[in-house]
């Protein structure tokens, strides 16, 4: 059956008289129909035969709706209702799941607002930094949940995509060859860097069945909670990847529409759980990629439409520019945010982290956080007073410098995140940049007591426990000689983040 083959199908399931008497909205991909209609949606397969994707009978297309249905109800049980047949009638009429020969088959769906859809969320401005931690926890329980395949070298899993974007950026005029090769070569000279740690991650497990087309457009919020859908049911090769080649899809696409500080979060609250610590490197090298195959895929849809306006092939350069500024290098460096209670820190480290290095920013190791991982609870979970005793917060502070040292070794950039009230805790961070020979900066952050009380007071969520008797004993306690750079806390962070990223001398005047 060739597409037009499918006329029938395409008329029963736009007849309002199918669904009865519901008025129907269609709408087109590359590679399928939607029908919606009342409470549902349909998806049908084009019949097409495509080199990574065969359509091309109704068998194969009930097949593939079959394998949509179990994959996807996996992280949107709620979202994907059944497989629907539709057949032949002894007239030659259609119905939805009768005895006469197959003609198409579709996957049914619930419908829901598109306002619903995180990209429309994105546009909106309600993607918060709450709904965005609670997707990459959804993230990584998928992750861990995928099936682990060895089926190649990491590095050639990688290799692979690249091979598909050299041929992809050949099916359009949007790009000239010169501009291809030099990209291509860009591509070939940073996977040559990556290819031992892609091939320890590899034989570590980290190549798993992931979902494969994870964009804003594929993550909705049902019942209040992050769900993942539409995954990649067609081609189990183009969803085999290394699970951060995964995240990187959404990291770039955040970063793509301006939310540069979403994008670091997302990073670090994955990274935060998933003991991968070696993978964060990788990020900026994956992420290229991803843009690398939008930059491809919308010029080939710039040069099959025609594009009048020239907005495909200006969307496509954008992915282009910005697959290019994600493969620059950038020195590793340590920034460490300090401050008693209150001054802000957490904040300040959060919105300073997207700026420090190669998009998505800077690996934030975080006190409070990591306390909470050696106690094995929850972030949001309060710690008792003893989780605090000095022997304690040594091991804290020792971890602190242990990831540090760890993520510089490999090549990212960190912004460290305590009070850094004794000297002993600001020489051992410092320590770690002078071991690798990297550069650090000491931030300070200042602020009156009346200030502190009243913050700490009024805080409400986050990882920290501390209180008004945590906050007496600080300012109780003689911190020593404080030579990082001091800055007054009651700046906005983002006047706290600009003052910090100015060079020396500007800082200094």
């Amino acid at each position: 059956m060739g597409p037009n083959e499918q006329a029938d199908a395409i008329a029963f399931l736009s007849d309002p008289g199918t669904h009865k008497g519901a008025a129907v909205e269609t709408m087109e991909t590359h590679i399928s129909y939607i029908f919606l209609a009342g409470r549902c949606a349909y998806k049908m397969k084009r019949a097409v035969r495509l080199p990574y994707a065969d359509f091309s009978t109704p068998d194969l297309r009930l097949a593939t709706c079959r394998k949509e249905l179990d994959l996807n109800s996996r992280t949107a049980p709620e979202l994907y209702l059944r497989v629907r047949r539709i057949t032949h009638r002894a007239d030659g009429t259609l119905e939805f799941d009768g005895r006469g020969e197959l003609a198409d088959a579709v996957v049914e769906m619930k419908r829901f607002d598109q306002s619903a859809l995180f990209d429309r969320m994105a546009q909106a401005g309600t993607l918060t930094p709450a709904l965005m931690t609670e997707t990459a926890r959804a993230i990584l329980r998928f992750h861990q949940g995928a099936p682990i395949v060895h089926a190649g070298s990491g590095a050639a899993n990688i290799e692979g995509v690249l091979d598909v974007n050299r041929a992809g950026f050949a099916t359009s005029h949007v790009f000239t060859d010169s501009e291809v090769d030099a990209f291509d070569a860009s591509f070939r000279a940073a996977l040559a860097r990556h290819a031992s740690l892609l091939d320890r991650r590899e034989a570590a497990g980290k190549v798993r069945r992931c979902h494969g087309d994870l964009h804003l457009r594929n993550i909705c919020l049902l019942g209040g909670e992050p769900r993942l859908f539409d995954c990649i049911e067609f081609n189990d090769r183009i969803a085999t990847i290394d699970v951060l080649y995964d995240l990187a899809f959404l990291l770039m696409d955040l970063w793509h529409r301006g939310f540069p500080e979403l994008a670091n979060l997302v990073a670090n609250r994955y990274l935060d759980e998933a003991d991968d610590e070696d993978g964060f490197v990788l990020l900026p090298f994956f992420m290229a990629v991803r843009a690398a195959v939008r930059a491809h895929v919308t010029a080939t849809q710039a040069e099959e439409s025609g594009d009048p306006s020239g907005k495909l092939a200006s969307e496509a350069r954008a992915y282009f520019r910005l697959a290019s500024k994600l493969l620059a290098k950038h020195p590793a460096r340590l920034i460490a945010v300090g401050g008693l209670s209150g001054s802000g820190k957490t904040t300040v480290a959060e919105a300073l982290a997207a700026h420090v290095g190669a998009p998505p920013g800077a690996r934030i190791v975080e006190s409070d956080r990591i306390r909470k991982a050696m106690h094995g609870v929850p972030v949001e979970t309060r710690l008792p007073e003893k989780a605090y005793r000095p022997e304690i917060s040594e091991r804290v502070y020792r971890e602190m410098a242990w990831r540090a040292v760890l993520i510089l070794s490999s090549g990212s950039p960190v912004v460290a995140d305590a009070v850094f009230d004794r000297e002993a805790d600001r020489e051992r961070i410092e320590q770690a940049a002078k071991e690798r020979a990297l550069p650090f900066l000491g931030i300070w952050l200042d602020a009156a007591p009346d200030v502190l009380w009243q913050r700490v007071r009024g805080r409400k969520g986050g990882p920290s426990d501390a209180t008004i008797d945590i906050l007496s004993r600080q300012l109780q306690r003689n911190p020593g000689a404080i030579a990082w750079r001091r800055l007054d806390a009651a700046r906005t962070p983002k006047e706290t983040v600009e003052a910090i990223l100015k060079p020396p001398a500007e800082a200094a005047g």
